[in-house]
């Protein structure tokens, strides 16, 4: 069974959550580069996300023209 895509929302949260840990000193030197690596993910899965849906509304908004 393939594992379920996070939705955009589900992401930023987890961002949040990692910035947190970041700030707040909770991240020991072993486990930063794996929070980093996972962040790096979700950036690229949120800015992929916002990017189709602008394509999808720009095409929708064309075709009402």
């Amino acid at each position: 069974m393939a594992k379920k895509e996070e939705t955009y929302n589900e992401a930023v949260e987890k961002l949040r959550t990692i910035v947190a840990h970041i700030e707040n000193g909770e991240l020991d030197v072993d486990m930063l580069s794996g929070k980093v690596k996972e962040a790096t993910r979700l950036i690229k899965l949120c800015k992929d996300k916002l990017y189709t849906t602008d394509e999808e509304v720009k095409h929708i908004l064309e075709e009402l023209e």
